[in-house]
């Protein structure tokens, strides 16, 4: 079993397709990762090698963020733009989306579930 990055690499998977389950790392960064430490991208995750392993780990440690650290730079960045009040922080701040989109009838997914709000009675006339 390889374990890089604190994530157990699914063992019947290919090279690439398994290093896709490290946080931060996409079939691109990970073909590039299998490059540089010289494994061939065909081979499976179970068919490596020691060496093979910590090659990729000292690529990985070397050139990428990933896992804890990539999520707590994203979590600081959030923070910042939160702090100093823009635009994209007050929508953070207030979980509505943030790049544009319209909140009148989407944004579920920001929003979350819908808040049911009680009609006002009408006057009798």
């Amino acid at each position: 079993m390889a374990r890089i990055a604190g994530i157990d690499l699914p063992k019947g998977k290919r090279g690439i397709v398994g290093l896709t389950y490290i946080h931060g790392v996409g079939s691109s960064r990970a073909a590039h990762i299998l490059k540089s430490a010289n494994v061939s991208d065909d081979r499976k995750v179970q068919d490596w090698s020691d060496t093979d392993i910590s090659g990729i780990r000292e690529v990985i440690g070397n050139e990428f963020k990933v896992e804890g650290e990539l999520r707590s730079e994203t979590q600081m960045n959030i923070k910042r733009l939160m702090d100093i009040g823009c635009y994209r922080g007050l929508r953070h701040r207030k979980g509505l989306p943030l790049r544009g989109q319209r909140t009148k009838n989407n944004a579920r997914t920001r929003k979350g579930k819908k808040k049911t709000m009680a009609n006002k009675k009408k006057a009798p006339k």
